[in-house]
């Protein structure tokens, strides 16, 4: 068993061994290979430390070389977005994941309308230089028989898959837990996982938020040992809270010995409120995950 002082040069030697799709997309923007392990920020989650360009500058002060969004570029102007890609680009941070669409994959009534928005999204996620979209379910449709939403799941990402085959993109669905989002269909991996499984599309994976599931459902590890490979990104913060590891009731540390294990070589995504410095509690957030 590996010790947590091993996970950075695991992941390492990992990435330089074999290369995954979400990785791809992220040499092909910023024009050079991953070096190491891959670590990311929503930055929803540091609009009140300040604006979306000085918390640029702060992912970028803190070591990170990724991003992830959830739709600030619907309020760009074209000066907006000349400006922003080319600070991205000097910083060498690009966007890794984002959201931005509104519609649900769960209902069987609505699955054209969410391939035609997913159809539309798709320039506007190129032109971030972004590899993966994050998708959600939508609500639950009261009065719905069992099983129901579940199979226009399968059925509307099989669509999905293919449209995000030909763009060279990949779709992470993600649970949100019912104390955030009461009316939310999927709550939960494990049929997060049993609907990727339906699919049966490499191009459709599962966003793994250790926070919501933890809030929702817990056993994080397990989940994670018998699913990895469904695994196609990671978001992290601790519970209570939504603050940085450490400050809450999941043991980080572990969590973060198991991915050695599993040999995971995706994306760890900081979605945490700062309760200190940004920059130094960002630093030390991805520190602990490298190191341990």
């Amino acid at each position: 068993m590996l010790s947590r002082r091993g996970f950075g040069r695991v992941m390492g030697a990992a990435l330089a061994a074999r290369v995954i799709g979400p990785s791809r997309g992220m040499e092909q923007a910023s024009g050079i290979a991953e070096a190491g392990p891959q670590f990311s920020v929503m930055m929803w989650a540091l609009n009140k430390r300040g604006s979306f360009e000085e918390n640029l500058e702060r992912v970028a002060q803190a070591g990170y070389r990724h991003v992830e969004l959830v739709g600030e570029f619907m309020r760009w102007s074209e000066s907006d977005w000349t400006r922003i890609l080319a600070r991205m680009q000097a910083l060498k941070i690009t966007v890794d994941a984002t959201s931005g669409i509104k519609a649900g994959f769960a209902d069987a009534a609505g699955g054209d309308g969410f391939v035609a928005e997913l159809k539309g999204f798709i320039p506007t996620v190129q032109r971030l230089g972004c590899a993966q979209i994050i998708l959600l379910s939508g609500r639950r449709i009261e009065g719905a028989g069992a099983g129901v939403q579940r199979a226009a799941s399968v059925e509307t990402l099989k669509r999905a898959a293919d449209i995000l085959s030909g763009a060279g993109l990949t779709g992470v669905i993600e649970p949100i837990d019912r104390l955030e989002n009461p009316s939310i269909y999927l709550d939960g991996v494990a049929e997060a996982f049993e609907i990727v499984r339906g699919v049966g599309s490499p191009k459709v994976k599962v966003l793994y938020d250790l926070y919501h599931e933890q809030r929702g459902m817990g056993n994080l590890i397990e989940k994670l040992e018998k699913n990895i490979d469904e695994v196609g990104l990671i978001h992290v913060a601790d519970v209570p809270g939504r603050h940085e590891p450490g400050t809450g009731e999941i043991n980080y540390g572990n969590v973060y010995k198991k991915l050695t294990e599993l040999h995971y070589t995706g994306v760890i995504a900081m979605e945490f409120y700062p309760t200190g410095d940004v920059v130094e509690t960002l630093r030390m957030a991805r520190e602990q995950a490298m190191h341990g």
